[in-house]
């Protein structure tokens, strides 16, 4: 029988925080969601025990080796039977709220695909963090929309989920976006707190994926060369230089120390803008 919602949950060695991530999920009508956890092959004595408890009390557990996170999120995905799909690291937590309007909107519009919203941080750092409106050239430069977002299952079918050949993991998340985004897929910024994401000083993003982040950036930038070229706004600013460096020098400070004064040039139309 097909869901309403199906949240998807990667567990690698998080058994001490998963029970308070299923704790978090709340919707009205809770025979619509489905919970899915998929074991990533942990190897901690403590997860593998929690898991095989969860699966007892009749949880949906799926063992696997480890495949790391794309694989492991497609691998839940895969068996998911919710028009929306949910990803909930094991180490966060959801507010009522994002279930409840992120399926609203979804419901009552079929042109959006993607519902996101605010993160609370806590953990090594606390704290509202909200993110902004969807820009596409700003998702461009860098990702600022977590993977705890609600998105058409038909959706990741279009664009075949998120990419498994990436070199290192961590930012599976911002492909993904970019690949829903170049084949004309809408988001929708929920403007207000709605799940926690939890800050470790020992994260994968900062073990991982900080260290390789340019090998990743360049993965990313050649799979999408037809949408992307990450150096092309410095080469543009680059021949303008050479044309006229003084008067780029100029409007740079302009545009830096005086914004205002920049602005209203632009308007009279006195200087092209840069």
């Amino acid at each position: 029988m097909q869901k309403l919602v199906s949240i998807i949950i990667p567990c690698y060695n998080h058994g001490a925080f998963i029970r308070e991530a299923l704790e978090s999920i709340s919707y009205p009508n809770r025979e619509e969601i489905e919970i899915i956890i998929v074991n990533d092959g942990s190897t901690d004595a403590h997860t593998i025990s929690v898991l095989k408890q969860l699966s007892e009390e009749g949880f949906y557990v799926i063992n696997q080796v480890n495949q790391g996170l794309g694989k492991t999120r497609n691998n839940g995905i895969k068996q998911a039977s919710g028009k929306y799909i949910l990803p909930l690291d094991a180490d966060n937590k959801i507010l009522p709220v994002y279930l409840e309007k992120g399926i609203e909107i979804l419901e009552a519009n079929s042109r959006i695909s993607v519902v996101y919203g605010d993160p609370i941080l806590f953990g090594d750092k606390q704290g509202l963090a909200p993110v902004s409106d969807y820009n596409l050239q700003r998702l461009m430069t860098g990702n600022y929309i977590d993977a705890c977002a609600l998105y058409r299952k038909s959706a990741w079918e279009q664009v075949g989920g998120y990419d498994e050949n990436m070199p290192y993991m961590g930012v599976e998340d911002w492909e993904f976006w970019l690949n829903l985004s170049f084949h004309g897929h809408k988001f929708y910024h929920l403007a207000e707190p709605s799940y926690y994401y939890r800050v470790a000083n020992q994260s994968m993003i900062k073990k991982d994926t900080g260290p390789n982040f340019n090998e990743l950036r360049f993965y990313i930038e050649k799979k999408h060369a037809s949408y992307l070229d990450f150096d092309a706004s410095a080469n543009a600013l680059a021949e303008k230089f050479k044309a006229n460096p003084f008067v780029l020098l100029y409007k740079l400070m302009l545009r830096t120390y005086f914004p205002v004064k920049y602005q209203s040039l632009v308007q009279q139309r006195k200087i092209r803008r840069i």
